[in-house]
């Protein structure tokens, strides 16, 4: 499989990977009724989807760093797909913790192997990234609008059960591709230009310090936000009485106008280094989060596309040091450790 055709296909693994994992926060809306659920209840129940996530990259890093990650990238497909579908047809609160553990232990293969076979398959990991998070966010925006419709239209159930069916056509294509190709590999860029490690053990080792603690606090922000967003809305601007697709919808244009803000940050990480980039997205992240705290009406949705937007922004700078400070014989460790002190 030509590289360029493998990243089309780690591009679309990175918009379903955001896709799924902001179903939950919108059908839980609509889930706590029907089960008679307050809720805080209701969102309980997506615990098990959040530990998986956090969890299941620990095993995957290593896993990454052992045998090959294209064969990784299957489970990724086919195991969402079929996770995706449980949670669709389950009976009881239980069984859909069950699917949604499932879930989340599939969906946590992406970044630890994902990000990982980026950073080999270009020279300008800045750049590369950027795109990447793009079909990330853009997933988010996606399931915030395609999930509250369905979940209106055709119930919670169809939320879930349309796009585990896309995920396994996706999956099937994938193993074609990879099984009519004897001599698929992702090997480094043959570039003399090719970004490497340049630092010594004690600096790689501070800089994975640095990449682990950013993602500690920015998972927390991150999380919280993306979250409780669709409730937040609810409260604040639409009124209870709302039909979950304005919540949706509401939340979509957040994430569609924060989508694109990685693809000038990619190219910035490239030109100026993470440590400018980084202190003026965390300055203003910070004020932006006093400024929604008060906030109400239409100025939620304003502050929040601008909060999105910073964070989102900040997400190529971890990727950027891990390409070209650590090790490629650590580098999905590394992400595996990032994604899950993030989630954590």
């Amino acid at each position: 499989m030509s590289p360029s055709k493998m990243l089309t296909y780690l591009n679309i693994g990175h918009f379903l990977d955001h896709y799924f994992l902001m179903i939950f926060p919108f059908v839980v809306l609509a889930i706590a009724p029907i089960w008679n659920l307050s809720y805080d209840q209701a969102l309980a129940l997506g615990a098990p989807l959040y530990v998986g996530f956090a969890v299941g990259t620990l095993p995957v890093g290593w896993l990454g760093d052992t045998y090959k990650r294209e064969y990784l990238m299957v489970a990724l497909f086919i195991g969402t797909g079929l996770s995706s579908v449980a949670v669709a047809i389950a009976t009881t609160p239980f069984w859909l913790m069950v699917g949604l553990g499932g879930l989340g232990l599939f969906l946590s293969i992406y970044h630890p192997i994902g990000l990982s076979m980026i950073t080999m398959l270009n020279n300008r990991p800045g750049r590369t990234l950027a795109i990447n998070g793009v079909y990330g966010n853009l997933g988010l925006a996606a399931a915030s609008l395609i999930s509250a419709m369905l979940a209106d239209l055709a119930g919670w159930r169809s939320a879930f059960l349309l796009p585990g069916v896309v995920a396994l056509v996706v999956g099937g294509f994938y193993c074609m591709n990879l099984l009519s190709d004897k001599n698929t590999q992702v090997a480094e860029p043959e570039s003399k230009t090719e970004i490497k490690p340049r630092a010594t053990t004690e600096t790689q080792a501070v800089v994975i310090v640095v990449v682990m603690i950013a993602a500690l606090f920015g998972g927390i922000i991150f999380n919280g936000v993306t979250i409780t967003l669709p409730k937040l809305l609810e409260i604040r601007l639409v009124g209870s009485g709302n039909q979950l697709s304005s919540i949706g919808a509401y939340s979509a244009l957040v994430f569609a106008i924060a989508a694109f803000a990685q693809l000038p940050v990619g190219n910035l990480l490239d030109r100026f280094g993470a440590k400018p980039v980084l202190l003026i997205l965390l300055s203003l992240q910070s004020l932006m989060l006093l400024m929604l705290a008060n906030a109400t009406g239409f100025s939620v949705v304003a502050i929040a596309c601008f909060l999105v937007l910073l964070m989102f922004a900040q997400i190529p700078v971890t990727g950027w040091l891990v390409a070209g400070y650590i090790s490629m014989t650590w580098r999905s460790r590394v992400f595996h450790w990032n994604m899950f002190y993030r989630w954590v």
